[in-house]
């Protein structure tokens, strides 16, 4: 059956009031609470059909429109930066230089999209695009190969063409994994790398009956020689790249596992009048940024989250107990009128009616919050069978969302942590609080939805485990992994080299690349160097420091430190840099990687200098003091 909006599921699964049997092994307490948490569930469905009865004309919007043959291609390839691929060979190829830095498996993906674009160019007897071959020098898919009458040469296509094909019709062999253990979660290797490894072994799966938080699976990121990246650390120059080499990743490891990365095209919805709700996330923060510069989240969101964080979080049921629908329609209205000029009372409203106003400021986003155009990919993570790659997914999909949403995501995430982590006095444990939300931020009046009959329990049970794995994984997810920022450096050095592609040169450039590198790891032997570590807010001169292998960035900051007492420098200043509102955990000196093959790159405090000045000899250390921290000086 056909639904247009998703408050309009009147036809809900049947509750049935008499217990099911209860299996050899299972849990009947476990079993019942979880059915009761699905109640909640629908329940939420319900509240927010109600809310949007007055407003129901607004969201019987036309299905998208059906993409022609080779469409979804070029969107893909557009938004993957290779939009000069679609082109004549006379076209600008500057962007062209992103396919050095390709893995195998990010490669193959390219090649698949492109072959079939190029296809469907050729059916409709368009002016013919630049064969596959001339950019890889290899075959693109059995079809072309069929034409000229040649098997492809490049072994890895040939072998994830079986791989997937196999896919269809046989299943991962599987191991159940041990609740509670903690694993490693590695970001070095390419996740799409990862997964065509498993295809030749076994994965682990988890039961989806895990609904207790304590019980997943603890997943650790090891800290190589250059630390751990997280997003922030990366300047916003770099940050632009990432959306881009995330996608390429992503589609590539669905190639992997067998599964179609859907996108939707953004939806043109009506203007509005108001100022907070319903507003584009962009022009918020424009607005908002006119009033406080620098600001990344929404003010109104920030007071939302503000006011429950102070009244709401020993509040039981909050988030599923709804408020009055009279009373939040009212104070909507009021914040419209009263917000911006601060004569607003947030000590006078119930903090039902709060978190109310927290879940329908999400809900009339004119966009959904995990964008129109990822929601399907958000919502088809359920169907990834292994945790480690449902994880892996959900990582790439929070780096390709735009920098508003993302910011925004994660403000929401750390609130929902924090109520979770009051749940002996709210009673909203993690699978609570991810069933109460999930309809919040996966269902959306300007989408259409079609929900197959019989579906709707398995599409919002999925729906719940993505939010919960966005809540309980959040700082893994909000972390940018090596092999990406690998593949930033990448792209650097060439755009610095500024090297003129031509499709007969890829592979001499390849070659170029391959050369620098292997120059680079013969220096690596080298035991010991002298660097200038900068710091001109606090000292004139910089600072010369001795590096050997165990050298580290914490170690840096200390001898800064230390040469700050013995230059004079106030000795409660000094203290002061060493700790941050009495906090050990937040250092309010930071040491960073400028210019070279990065734009700047707030360093792990973990990192090992010498490992990183021979990966980047060409750039500048300079320490700055923690943005997050109050000023000293």
């Amino acid at each position: 059956s056909t639904r247009h909006c998703p408050w309009k599921m009147n036809q809900l699964p049947p509750k049935s009031p008499v217990a099911s049997p209860v299996s050899e092994g299972t849990n009947s307490r476990g079993e019942a609470l979880d059915n009761l948490s699905m109640d909640s569930f629908w329940l939420e469905v319900e509240n927010i059909k109600q809310s949007a009865e007055a407003e129901q004309e607004e969201c019987s919007l036309a299905d998208v429109k059906t993409q022609e043959e080779g469409e979804a291609e070029a969107e893909w390839l557009q938004d993957a930066g290779l939009s000069e691929l679609l082109g004549d060979a006379g076209s600008d190829k500057d962007n062209l230089v992103l396919l050095s830095t390709l893995t195998r498996t990010q490669a193959a993906a390219v090649q698949r999209r492109l072959d079939t674009y190029s296809r469907s160019r050729r059916r409709r007897n368009k002016h013919p695009v630049r064969d596959v071959r001339d950019i890889f020098g290899v075959a693109g898919t059995e079809d072309t190969a069929a034409e000229k009458e040649e098997p492809s040469p490049d072994p890895l296509w040939h072998n994830l063409r079986t791989s997937n094909t196999q896919r269809k019709t046989q299943d991962y062999s599987c191991t159940v994994r041990n609740p509670g253990k903690e694993e490693v979660f590695n970001m070095d290797v390419a996740y799409s790398e990862q997964a065509a490894v498993l295809l030749k072994g076994s994965f682990l799966s988890e039961s989806r009956k895990l609904k207790d938080g304590n019980a997943l699976t603890r997943f650790k990121i090891p800290k190589g020689r250059l630390g751990v990246t997280r997003i922030g650390d990366l300047s916003a120059q770099d940050m632009k790249k990432i959306p881009t080499l995330a996608l390429i990743e992503l589609t590539a490891l669905c190639d992997i596992l067998g599964f179609e990365l859907k996108r939707n095209k953004a939806a043109k919805l009506k203007t509005t009048e108001k100022r907070l709700f319903g507003v584009p996330l962009n022009t918020l923060l424009e607005n908002d940024q006119k009033l406080l510069p620098n600001t990344k989240v929404p003010l109104l969101l920030q007071a939302l989250l503000s006011c429950l964080e102070k009244r709401g979080l020993e509040t039981e049921g909050i988030l599923r107990v709804s408020g009055s629908q009279t009373r939040i329609k009212s104070l909507e209205q009021k914040l419209e009128r009263d917000f911006y000029s601060g004569l607003f009372r947030w000590d006078e409203v119930h903090q039902n009616d709060v978190s109310g106003l927290l879940k329908r400021f999400i809900r009339e986003l004119p966009a959904p919050l995990l964008t129109a155009e990822y929601l399907p990919a958000f919502a088809a993570v359920q169907n990834i069978p292994d945790l480690k790659q449902r994880l892996q997914a959900l990582n790439l999909l929070i780096l390709i969302l735009p920098e508003s949403n993302r910011n925004t995501l994660k403000a929401l995430l750390e609130f929902l942590s924090k109520v979770v982590a009051r749940e002996n006095n709210n009673k909203m444990n993690l699978w609570n609080v991810s069933t109460v939300m999930a309809p919040n931020l996966f269902m959306h009046k300007g989408l259409p939805n079609k929900i197959p009959e019989g579906k709707e329990k398995q599409l919002a049970e999925g729906a719940a485990d993505v939010v919960r794995m966005m809540i309980h994984y959040q700082d893994l997810l909000w972390t940018v992994s090596s092999f990406l920022v690998a593949q930033v450096r990448k792209l650097n050095e060439s755009n610095n080299k500024r090297y003129q592609f031509c499709d007969k040169r890829i592979k001499n450039l390849l070659r170029k690349i391959h050369a620098d590198k292997d120059k680079v790891e013969k220096n690596q032997g080298e035991p010991s160097k002298i660097v200038k570590v900068h710091a001109s807010l606090l000292l004139k001169d910089s600072l010369e420091v001795h590096l050997n292998n165990a050298t580290r960035v914490a170690d840096v900051l200390r001898q800064f430190q230390k040469n700050l007492c013995q230059n004079g420098w106030n000795i409660v200043n000094t203290v002061n840099l060493l700790k941050c509102n009495n906090s050990s955990e937040c250092t309010n000196l930071l040491l960073y990687e400028v210019g070279g093959n990065i734009g700047e790159h707030c360093l792990d405090p973990d990192t090992y200098l010498l490992d990183l000045y021979h990966i980047n000899p060409h750039a500048e250390w300079i320490i700055k003091q923690n943005p997050s921290c109050p000023r000293m000086f």
